[in-house]
């Protein structure tokens, strides 16, 4: 091949494209810049973490949550308006992904904030905010969780907010609806809001409220959640029985429901349980800021040990600098390390070079060797493992953070490679537990997909199942390739059968935790290669063919998240480095170097590269929940590249010993 990847030039005149080629030397000057840059942001302890990068409504929620806590520190109320002025899109609204439109909840979110401030209802930034919401439907249009918030400041009526009962966690398993049948998040979520939905402790601030951000004018009309037209549905029946559940909270606060202080101690207790070996509840918010609220309902002082600690771990998650101040969902140092050790590992960073390996201590150090809530659903009679997305997160181990660790365990011997091996075998073999009756592999719980959650009142965040996916499927199968486990194993045909019964009709598939269809399509297509399927089978080909209809001709790919909305946005997303990694990595499971398509991608990767070896990306291509909650993986746009761009270079490699 000599000094050049392949010497060919593809010339059209016009509007049209000149894609050329690059030299071996700038593909590996590329890989060494990524390289070096990443090695710079490794921690002292060894590990890797980027910032999670999130819409405006941490910051506006934990303004409104100082007001009605009365301890607002105004510098850093100063700093998180500037922080929220500078979210505002032009026509006054907020959005909840970088580039999409305004939102209801984050525009009256922020608007709410800003009055809090101190901002008058005159102010043009608070008048177009006013234009946009009302036009999106106003504070009727908002979900349970935020009327929530509202209803704390006597901004929301209580008899309007869908009830939470406590009594939910006195329900045994042995119920088709019950407690355990919940998302790990939403269980998270549910237990401190039922504690505050009891004592609902409300403070108004005087001088406030949102009567303008009603677009017919304050009337309990519209207060009310909708009913299906049809009489007998399953919505109209939890909504009759959250009306009959409030007509049970009078008698509640006169002391006569008779399993309401059982159950309030129960939540309680399940709470403060939780706590304990996490960075915070769930280690995420919004949980987080709930339990902090329902330990001040339940009357605990805030000197109490449980109150400084949820407010301690709610402000590590802060990112304040003497202008503004920003806050993010939760900390992702596990799954940062895992990713960026497999991209230097790959690209070429010897395994026994000693960055690595303390890397790779690091993760064995993370594992959790505990029986966590997961044993609920899957009572498997396996040796408790598994790794956490956080810092700490006992309790909650998830299946996907634990592939990619295994992923990158398998890559580094360390000084001690009995215990790594010990510690890949238990995560292996934990792992293999999670996989649900139709194949496929969800984030933290088995079979958590009864569909009949999603009708509850209280389900509008889109997050009460925690149902499986290809993407996470297809991560596990990837392992299992490595593993050399073969395509008639039961578990793996299982899991092929679960993946083709998931493909879309134009070949893409699903991405639940990345954005959207590229992430999907990109994991499934390395997953099976590794594990050997036929690569040219139609139903893969036809996959390999929609990645490549949808290149721009920049040569780079991108997605928006408005692709969940609907799929007619598949592939229109402004390029970005982390999505067009992605799609450069499922075209090289194809195995052919020199295929147009993929020699574009990774041209628009080396040309995009800043002079440090970083990557410049505002996109936003993570999931938390899809049409709820987006995330910008900070580390996304320089650790996917560099595996990407290795992925090629091996690519190559082989071709040339053939």
């Amino acid at each position: 091949m000599g000094n050049r990847i392949v010497a060919q030039q593809l010339t059209i005149v016009g509007s049209e494209i000149v894609t050329k080629l690059n030299s071996v030397g700038e593909l590996e000057t590329a890989i060494r810049r990524s390289q070096e840059h990443l090695l710079s942001l490794q921690k002292p302890d060894g590990y890797w973490i980027g910032e999670l990068m999130v819409d405006c409504t941490l910051v506006a929620d934990m303004i409104a949550y100082h007001h009605w806590d009365g301890s607002v520190d105004y510098k850093w109320q100063e700093k998180a308006v500037r922080h929220l002025l500078s979210l505002q899109l032009p026509d006054g609204g907020w959005n909840i992904y970088y580039g999409g439109p305004p939102e209801v909840n984050a525009t009256i979110k922020a608007y709410l904030a800003l009055k809090l401030a101190g901002m008058k209802e005159t102010d043009p930034h608070l008048l177009k905010a006013r234009s946009v919401a009302l036009a999106l439907g106003g504070v009727p249009r908002m979900n349970t969780f935020s009327k929530l918030y509202l209803a704390l400041l006597g901004l929301f009526p209580w008899k309007y907010v869908p009830t939470i009962p406590c009594e939910v966690l006195l329900i045994g398993k042995w119920f088709h609806v019950n407690f355990w049948e919940m998302s790990n998040w939403s269980r998270a979520m549910l237990v401190p809001l039922a504690i505050i939905n009891h004592f609902k402790p409300t403070r108004p601030i005087p001088n406030i409220d949102l009567d303008e951000l009603y677009p017919e004018g304050y009337h309990e009309r519209d207060l009310r959640l909708p009913r299906d037209p049809q009489l007998f549905t399953v919505r109209n029946f939890f909504l009759w029985l959250d009306k009959l559940h409030k007509f049970a909270e009078l008698w509640a606060q006169a002391g006569i429901h008779p399993f309401r202080k059982r159950a309030l101690k129960k939540c309680e207790e399940w709470m403060i349980e939780r706590c304990e070996g996490s960075d915070g509840l769930g280690a995420i918010f919004p949980a987080m800021l709930n339990s902090l609220i329902a330990f001040k309902a339940l009357g605990y002082p805030n000197d109490h040990p449980y109150v400084k600690r949820a407010e301690q771990k709610l402000k590590e998650l802060e990112h304040e600098t003497d202008t503004t101040v920003r806050i993010e969902p939760c900390l992702s140092p596990v799954w940062d390390t895992a990713i960026v050790t497999i991209a230097l590992r790959a690209s070429g960073i010897p395994a026994n070079d000693p960055r690595l390996e303390k890397a790779t201590e690091w993760l064995i150090n993370k594992e959790i060797r505990f029986r966590g809530d997961w044993y609920h659903k899957n009572p498997a009679p396996v040796e408790p493992s598994g790794w956490a997305f956080e810092f700490e997160n006992k309790w909650n181990p998830d299946v996907d953070d634990t592939a990619m660790v295994l992923l990158a365990l398998r890559l580094v011997p360390t000084k001690d490679p009995a215990r790594r091996d010990a510690a890949y075998k238990r995560g292996l073999d934990w792992m293999l537990t999670f996989q649900c009756k139709d194949g496929g592999w969800a984030a933290f719980d088995k079979d958590c997909t009864k569909n009949i959650l999603t009708k509850v009142p209280f389900a509008d965040h889109n997050a009460m199942l925690d149902p499986e996916c290809a993407d996470i499927t297809a991560r596990i199968l990837e392992v299992l390739g490595h593993e050399r486990f073969p395509l008639d194993h039961p578990q793996v045909s299982k899991a092929l059968e679960y993946i083709r019964s998931q493909q879309e009709p134009d070949g893409s598939w699903f991405g639940r935790w990345g954005v959207n269809y590229i992430y999907g399509t990109w994991q499934v297509l390395r997953g099976l290669s590794v594990l050997g399927v036929n690569m040219n089978e139609p139903w893969l080909l036809k996959a390999r063919d929609w990645l490549e209809s949808v290149q721009h001709e920049d040569g780079g790919w991108g997605e928006r998240c408005d692709t969940y909305e609907d799929p007619v946005f598949k592939g229109r997303g402004p390029s970005t480095a982390s999505q067009t990694a992605w799609a450069v990595m499922g075209l090289c499971a194809f195995g052919d170097p020199d295929r147009e398509s993929l020699v574009r991608g990774v041209e628009y990767l080396i040309r995009t590269q800043n002079p440090d070896g970083s990557w410049t990306e505002h996109e936003t291509t993570g999931t938390g929940f899809p049409k709820v909650f987006y995330l910008k993986y900070d580390m996304y746009r320089n650790a996917w590249p560099l595996l990407a761009l290795a992925t090629y270079r091996d690519l190559v490699a082989k071709k040339q010993q053939r």
